[in-house]
């Protein structure tokens, strides 16, 4: 997306890359956009929006990533400070604000104990029939030019334990900076 997040009057280029880095490009001149701020996030970007989302008057990043969990930044100062140095109290209007989401969440997480009740009991009984969750995995096999190796990047909606990847013919596994796997290595029977 493209939008004046530093509210210099020239809109810079959000980027979300699949990594899940959030980059902010700033145009000076006729030069070549210069990278303003990064940051990382756990999962790929699937989408980035700039806009006025929460508070009039200090513009916001959005941010979807494959899950579909969303991510703002905010240019709203986190602590507001008076003229003494001493940190401003919370308005009443952001205390209820703040009291009616923690109600919101104590809400839905005894909702989320109900629900997991009632799967325990529905699973133990006689009628249960068991069966593995459909989930959709989020996977790239690209090459990188610059070695001559590929990249496998899989991506899904629950922890991945486990990856098996079976050749016909030999490969190396290189390991990468993001990259917290243990590899094991085991031949395999020809026949």
């Amino acid at each position: 997306d493209s939008f004046d997040i530093l509210g210099d009057g020239v809109k810079e280029l959000l980027v979300g890359r699949d990594d899940g880095v959030l980059e902010i490009y700033n145009f000076e001149g006729a030069g070549d956009p210069v990278l303003r701020y990064d940051h990382a996030l756990s999962e790929s970007i699937a989408s980035i929006q700039g806009g006025c989302v929460g508070k009039d008057g200090y513009d916001e990043i959005l941010a979807s990533t494959y899950s579909g969990w969303l991510t703002g930044l905010t240019t709203e100062p986190v602590h507001r400070e008076d003229g003494s140095g001493e940190e401003l109290k919370l308005s009443q209007e952001m205390q209820s604000k703040i009291s009616s989401l923690r109600n919101e969440l104590e809400h839905l997480q005894m909702k989320v104990l109900q629900e997991r009740e009632k799967y325990q009991q529905s699973s133990q009984s006689s009628t249960a029939v068991s069966s593995v969750p459909a989930f959709s995995v989020n996977d790239k096999f690209t090459l990188n030019k610059d070695d001559a190796s590929y990249s496998l990047i899989l991506e899904v909606q629950t922890a991945i334990d486990n990856v098996l990847v079976q050749s016909d013919v030999p490969i190396d596994l290189l390991d990468v900076d993001k990259n917290s796997a243990v590899v094991s290595f085991s031949s395999c029977d020809s026949e």
